[in-house]
Order: C-alpha cells, then sequence, then structure tokens
C-alpha cells in the first residue's frame, strides 16, 4: 500500500519520503519538522507505545503547522475523534488513497494563512444559550464565548433550558448531549415544534463520536454538531459560522418585512368574478379609484357594464369586443394588460394588470383581476419622450430631434419643387457675459432669447438649441430673397434686444450662418456643414453679420482656414507650444454646503485642506496660446485637427507632458491626472507601446494616470476601447467614461467596458435643481455605476445649489468652475 500510495504521490508532482519506524519518525520531526509540510500516516491495525507517543506528539502545539493524513482501514470514534480533535487533519480510507493528493494540496490551502472573515460579524447581538449538566463545561464555554463578544446564558438540564427559552428570545442554543434526565436531542425537538422558539438555531454538543447520536441530534432540528474535546479555535469558527447564518437571516426578514410594506402601499386594486362575470368582491382601494362608496353595491354586478364599457372617445365597447369580458367567461389568464377604466363620474384613466383565473380541486371558481391607476406613469413617459426630445435649460428641442426634423426637410425637398433653408445662429457676447457675470447670467440669457426667436416662428418652422450659444432653425417653403429677408429680422431682433442681469446692462448680437434645402442638398450632414461654414464667415465679416452660403464661394475660403489651422497646429506640435491647464476632481463628501463662501477661489482653498493627496484628482486640458497669449480652447481647432488627422500627435503630446510632470514632481499631492483621448488616437495600433515606453522612460506609477473617453468614442469603437482598457489597466492606469448618458445605449455596453468612473454628462448636472427627471436620470446611472463597482464624477458643476444636489443623488466626485476652474500647474502649486 505504501509503494502504491509513493508511486501516486510522485506522478502528482510530490517528493515523499518514506519511513517504517513510528519512533524514526518521531526523532526525525523533532529534530527537522519545519523541514516538512504533510505527513501521511498509515494507522496500524494494533496500537503501541512508539505510536501513541507518535499521536501525543503531533497533538502539541509546537507540530500544528504540519498537515496530517491520517490513512485507515476503517473509521472507527478514536480515529475520527483524533482527527476532530487536532487542526489541520483529515481521515481517509485506504480504498479512497486516489484522493491523498487532492487532500494534501487542499488542506496546505487551508492551512496558509487566513484573512479574518469573521470581522463582519455582529457577535455583541448574537444570545447564545449554552445547556450542559456539567458546572465545569458551561463555565469554560461560557468564559470562552463571552471572551470573544457574545451574549451568554447557560441552564442545567432540559427543562430550564426550554423555560428559559421561552422567557427571553435567543438566536443559538449549544446543547450537551447526554445530561441525566433527557437527551440534548429532544430540547433540539421542542425549540424546533414551539412556533414561540422556532427561530433559534440549535446545535449539539458532546464529547463522544457516535453516528447515532448525530444522527438522532440533525434529525431533531440541530443544524451542527460540535465536540468537546476539539480545537476552541474550530468551536468558535462552528459558533461564527451558525452567527452568520442568523445574521443573514435578520437581513433577509428586515427585508421581507420591508417588501412587505412596499407591496401593502401600492396602489393596487382587486375584485373578483365568478364563472358568468359577476362581481364576488371589491377590495377598499378599487372602489375608491372606481368611485364607488362603502354603500354602494357592487357583488352581483357585471363589471364591463360598471367601468369598462367604453372606448377612450366615449363610444360603447361591445363586451363580445372586450377582452376583460371574454376572459371572464373562458377563465384564460391575461397578463400586462392595458386599458380605460370609467370612474362614476364618467372620468376615464388608464390602468393595467392581471387576470388569475381561480381554481379550486381542478374545478374553475371564477377569477381575480388586480389592477392599477397608471395615470402617472403615462404622465412620466410623456415627459421622458419630451426629455429626450428637448432641452433641459431652453425647453426648445434638442440637437438629436432637430437633426431628424433636417434629414426628414432635406428628402422632403428633394422631391418637389420647394425650397427651405437651415439658419445657424451664434450669439457673439455670450463667453463674455458668462466669464464677467457667471454661468447663471448666461443660462437667463439663453432662456430670453430661445422665447425672442419662438415668439418670430412661424407654425411650419422648427427652432432648436443645439448647445452652448447655437440655435438653428428650418424655414420651409421660401424662396431665397424670403430667406435672407427673415434671417436679417432675427438678427435684428437679437441686436435690439437689451440684456440686463443685475445691475449690469448688455447688448446681444448674433451671427446667422444660412444654408439653402433645396434639390441640390446631398444630405442633412452637408447642409449642417454649409451653415456652420456660413456662421465662421460672418463672425469674420466682423460679427452681427448674416451670410449666405454659396458653393462657388465659400469652397475656397473654408480650405483656407483649415488649411490656415493646419499649419498652425502643426508649428504647434513641432514647437510644443501647447499649453495645459487642470481642473480638480474632489470628492462629494468633502464639497461645501449652504453658508460656505461661493468664491472659486475660496472653494479651490477650502477643498484643498479638506481632501487628502490621496483624494485629489485632476483633468488635463489643452490649450493653445494665441497671437496675444491669450489661451484658445480646444473646440475652435479640434475639428481641423481631426480633419487632417493630428490629433495622435496632439494627444500624445499631451500624454508626455502630463507623465514628464508627474516624472518631475513624484511627490506632488495627487493621486492622478486625467487626458482625454480622441477617437482617433483610441484606434491607434502604437499608442499602448508608446504610453508604456513613455511611463518606463520616465520611471512613473501607472496609476497616477487615468485616461477619459467619450461615451460616443467607446460606443462607437467598442473593441478598440476594451482592447485598450484591458492593456493600460493591466499596467495600473484607470479610466474614466466621459459625457455618459448622452446616449442610452451605453447602458447595455457598460457592463463591458472595465472603466473605473463614470462622468455624468453635465446637460443632466446643469438641471439638477430645476428638473426632477434629471435628478432621476442622475440618481439612476449613480445606482448602475455603483452596483457595477463604478464611481461617478458630476460635471459642469457651476453653483452650491447644484453641488447639494448631486451630492445627494450619491455622486462620489465633484468638478466643474465652482469647485475649482481650470488652472495653470504654477499657479496650483503656488509658484
Amino acid at each position: 500500500m505504501r509503494y502504491s500510495l509513493v508511486k501516486r504521490l510522485k506522478a502528482q508532482g510530490f517528493e515523499p519520503d518514506t519511513l517504517e519506524d513510528f519512533r524514526q519518525a518521531q526523532a526525525i520531526l523533532k529534530g527537522e519538522s519545519q523541514a516538512f509540510g504533510t505527513l501521511v500516516l498509515g494507522w496500524p491495525r494494533n496500537t503501541s507505545n512508539a505510536v501513541d507517543d507518535l499521536l501525543v506528539l503531533l497533538e502539541e502545539p509546537g507540530f500544528h503547522h504540519l498537515v496530517v493524513i491520517v490513512v485507515s482501514e476503517e473509521q472507527d470514534p478514536a480515529r475520527k475523534s483524533w482527527v476532530t480533535r487536532r487542526p489541520h487533519s483529515a481521515l481517509l480510507l485506504w480504498e479512497n488513497i486516489e484522493e491523498i493528493p487532492e487532500c494534501i494540496t487542499a488542506l496546505n490551502k487551508l492551512n496558509a494563512p487566513q484573512p479574518n472573515t469573521n470581522q463582519d460579524i455582529d457577535r455583541a447581538s448574537i444570545k447564545v444559550l449554552l445547556v450542559d449538566d456539567s458546572p465545569t463545561v458551561r463555565v469554560t464555554y461560557n468564559r470562552l464565548l463571552t471572551g470573544h463578544g457574545y451574549q451568554v446564558e447557560t441552564a442545567a438540564s432540559v427543562r430550564e433550558g426550554y423555560q428559559k427559552a421561552l422567557d427571553t428570545p435567543f438566536d443559538l442554543a449549544i446543547i450537551d448531549y447526554f445530561m441525566p434526565e433527557q437527551t440534548g436531542d429532544e430540547l433540539c425537538r421542542l425549540l424546533r415544534d414551539d412556533s414561540r422558539t422556532a427561530g433559534v438555531t440549535t446545535s449539539i454538543l458532546t464529547g463522544t463520536y457516535m453516528d447515532n447520536v448525530i444522527q438522532s441530534s440533525l434529525g431533531a432540528g440541530a443544524v451542527e454538531c460540535m465536540f468537546k474535546n476539539e480545537a476552541q479555535a474550530l468551536f468558535l469558527a462552528r459558533v461564527d459560522a451558525m452567527s452568520r447564518s442568523v445574521l443573514d437571516r435578520r437581513v433577509i426578514e428586515r427585508e421581507s418585512k420591508h417588501l412587505e410594506g412596499l407591496l401593502n402601499s401600492v396602489g393596487d386594486g382587486v375584485y373578483g368574478v365568478d364563472n358568468r362575470g359577476r362581481i364576488t368582491f371589491m377590495n377598499p382601494l378599487a372602489r375608491s379609484l372606481l368611485g364607488f362608496t362603502e354603500d354602494d353595491v357592487v357583488v352581483g354586478r357585471d363589471p364591463h357594464a360598471l367601468f369598462h364599457h367604453s372606448f377612450s372617445d366615449g363610444t360603447p365597447k361591445p363586451s363580445n369586443r372586450c377582452f376583460l369580458s371574454q376572459s371572464y367567461q373562458t377563465g384564460e389568464r391575461l397578463s400586462d394588460w392595458h386599458t380605460l377604466f370609467w370612474t362614476q363620474a364618467g372620468n376615464s384613466f388608464p390602468v393595467e394588470g392581471t387576470v388569475y383565473p381561480v381554481q379550486i380541486e381542478n374545478d374553475r371558481q371564477g377569477s381575480v383581476v388586480a389592477f392599477r391607476d397608471v395615470t402617472a406613469r403615462h404622465l412620466m413617459e410623456e415627459e421622458l419622450r419630451w426629455q429626450a426630445n428637448h432641452d433641459a435649460l431652453t425647453k426648445l428641442l434638442n440637437r438629436h430631434y432637430f437633426e431628424e426634423e433636417l434629414q426628414k426637410e432635406v428628402q422632403r425637398v428633394s422631391r418637389s419643387k420647394n425650397c427651405s433653408a437651415l439658419l445657424l445662429i451664434d450669439l457673439d457676447q455670450f463667453k463674455y457675459i458668462n466669464d464677467t457675470a457667471g454661468h447663471a447670467a448666461g443660462d437667463e440669457l439663453l432662456i430670453q432669447v430661445s422665447h425672442r426667436l419662438s415668439n418670430r416662428l412661424r407654425s411650419q418652422d422648427t427652432l432648436a438649441r443645439l448647445g452652448g450659444d447655437e440655435f438653428a432653425l428650418i424655414l420651409r417653403n421660401l424662396d431665397r430673397t424670403q430667406i435672407q429677408n427673415a434671417a436679417e429680422s432675427f438678427r435684428q431682433m437679437l441686436a435690439n434686444h437689451s440684456f440686463c442681469y443685475g445691475d449690469m446692462h448688455y447688448n446681444i448680437n448674433g451671427s446667422i450662418g444660412i444654408a439653402m434645402i433645396d434639390a441640390d442638398a446631398e444630405s442633412p450632414g452637408e447642409v449642417l456643414a454649409h451653415a456652420d461654414v456660413a456662421v465662421h464667415i460672418a463672425k469674420e465679416k466682423g460679427r452681427n453679420q448674416t451670410h449666405l452660403y454659396s458653393p462657388e464661394n465659400e469652397h475656397r475660403r473654408l480650405m483656407d482656414r483649415d488649411l490656415g489651422w493646419s499649419n498652425r497646429l502643426r508649428a504647434a506640435i513641432e514647437n510644443d507650444e501647447f499649453e495645459l491647464v487642470f481642473q480638480p476632481v474632489f470628492p462629494a463628501s468633502q464639497t461645501l454646503r449652504d453658508g460656505d463662501d461661493p468664491d472659486p477661489d475660496a472653494c479651490w482653498d477650502r477643498l484643498h485642506d479638506l481632501a487628502g493627496p490621496d483624494q485629489l484628482q485632476y483633468e488635463a486640458l489643452l490649450r493653445l496660446p494665441g497671437e496675444h497669449q491669450e489661451l484658445i480652447p480646444p473646440g475652435a481647432f479640434l475639428n481641423a485637427a481631426e480633419r487632417f488627422s493630428l490629433m495622435p500627435a496632439i494627444d500624445r503630446l499631451v500624454v508626455e507632458k502630463v507623465i514628464a510632470l508627474l516624472a518631475r514632481e513624484p511627490e506632488a499631492p495627487v493621486r492622478n491626472i486625467a487626458v482625454n483621448l480622441s477617437a482617433q488616437t483610441m484606434t491607434d495600433p502604437e499608442l499602448v507601446d508608446d504610453i508604456t515606453r513613455l511611463l518606463i522612460d520616465y520611471r512613473v506609477d501607472p496609476g497616477r494616470l487615468s485616461f477619459e473617453i467619450t461615451e460616443t468614442t467607446a460606443i462607437t469603437n467598442l473593441d478598440a476601447a476594451q482592447q485598450l482598457i484591458t492593456q493600460l489597466g493591466s499596467l495600473g492606469c484607470t479610466f474614466a467614461l466621459d459625457d455618459f448618458g448622452s446616449g442610452f445605449s451605453s447602458f447595455g455596453q457598460l457592463k463591458h467596458l472595465e472603466v473605473d468612473y463614470i462622468k455624468i454628462d453635465g446637460l443632466f448636472i446643469q438641471g439638477l435643481v430645476s428638473d426632477p427627471m434629471d435628478r432621476h436620470v442622475v440618481l439612476a446611472i449613480t445606482q448602475i455605476a455603483h452596483s457595477l463597482g463604478k464611481k461617478t464624477v458630476a460635471e459642469f458643476v457651476e453653483t452650491l445649489d447644484v453641488m447639494e444636489a448631486a451630492h445627494k443623488c450619491g455622486v462620489d466626485y465633484i468638478q466643474g468652475h465652482c469647485v475649482g476652474p481650470a488652472r495653470r500647474w504654477s499657479d496650483i502649486r503656488g509658484d
């Protein structure tokens, strides 16, 4: 048998040493106990002093590190008791020696240092009843359990233990099996069968391993059998396991009560009908919803005639065309049906519900109908549809809806001889007002302009806000002269408007670009591009102008402008002219509250004091110095950079600048700095190697570098995004999904993108205070992100009210002008 076992162990990669003499084994272990990890001991048929001495030695604490596997021809109580008493031991039969290699591996894994899994156990909340006729045992285990935080009461007999369980609620009962008057399994059975004590988790404590004792105890309701001669650590581990089950049951019971409370508060009406379709009962809520009082007789009446008799326009609905009436007659089960019910006052309301046939001993006894008023949900659905198509601030149509309308208009005009136009309106003073009077003033200006534009609109025209200070109009069925006159009237209307905010007065102008929509228009995108070019030309002509796009005149101008940007950007790349500014991202738990100084500088200083180095994060933002050293934002040149495929070079430049900064200041109090990656850069196959090389060359911890990719970029290039996140994430870099929420298709893909942060689209954040729908959206995004183990960031936080609302929605981090505008690194460091 030893030969067979050694051969099997060697085949599994082990290097066994074999001994035939127990005295020799004892001597070797005393001299070299640390040289071995596992002892496989063949239990002899006949014991001897040498065997007993070896077994005693192995029970000493100095040898507990050794894994011992006892191999025997039978499993008698003595062998089981020894294995149970000694830690890191197991008993196998010779007929099962093929399991020994796996057993060695498993026991050594368990023998390794284990994390403390009991830190989550609130032992102080667990009440234990200890029942044993021996005073010594009661004192010993009482001290052991109370010393580890448990609440313990003791009893000396089954009768006393049962009475104490009736008088005091206990979570656990640990019961000695052999007691003079009655055995412990009888107390287990009493506690189990009494409804007052059925919730007590019971276990048996015995000094003898006997199969019939264990079987009887488990049959009486005990969930565990513990032995008095086993190690105290094992005893406590068993009690902890039972306690964990008790605590889990408490959580389930709390959740069950919570769910029961929710279900009781749901506004469901219920009524029953017999096989003829006559009402047999109706609950109070159904009566209330349908306008019946307690005195109104409804039992025995036809529900079709009472409250689902008509279509939505009030015309009668024949019962043979009513699916509910048909289901009453046939006993058909209906789920999630929708219809209209009518109140006694003659008002209709939408309902949804279910019809369940009642079967008693295979005999149909009518049906039960449950329904709920879904008026609020219908209104919410209407609100959601409105939100999906409208701008939250101005209440105008949004870009998504407008582009669909433009698509329809281009198709319509292509099939007719009509002519329409697209007008793009860009406010000339918007940035100045935002910078000088604040974003609240800018928002108020946008609202006033939207009202003025709407008042001049014809019913057949379409007005939308595309974003920022850009508005768009579709003027239908006008000739070229009429369109130019209309555009000029819009420009004059803006020029005549004086915007007042506080004590300040501003003259408002707008630059208007016009693009014709006629039979020559190839696509909506082309029309938008033409109008965009026309707007830029209107601005170049001195602003407060209108300009009609002309293909033969504007193509060269457009090319010249783009080529000019191309040359400027190439020179900036070659001469390293780009600059970076950094905007902080603060933990939401440390942001400001009502009463704090709203000045951005004061906010900046206070939040930096609150946040530690391991919490401060920054986003690196690109700027290009202008002719007068003003910093040009990327919105002015990124389109040209993308058209000339310069984004990979620009993004690499930014990445290297950030890595060099982190290398230059290894002790800078910053957790990480985030860099934005464009779609062109993200799909570059050499990007990962280049970033890895930079991190190695500069010796920068990858965990201090973060990357942001927009939701649209990630979803459009899902495979490339997944590969990039996986490869750079394996180095330690983190990722954020930017502008999240701009397309709800991303919810379905979010679980496939292993990003660390979700940056919620600023359009939802800006409306948090004033728009309940935005709050619901932000709350939903936050909950979904947290369920996937991701953190959320609220962008464009401009006021303390918005900051507080974001914090209440569970957002983890805050970013925006209110908590910290973008600054040069030298300004941040105080150089």
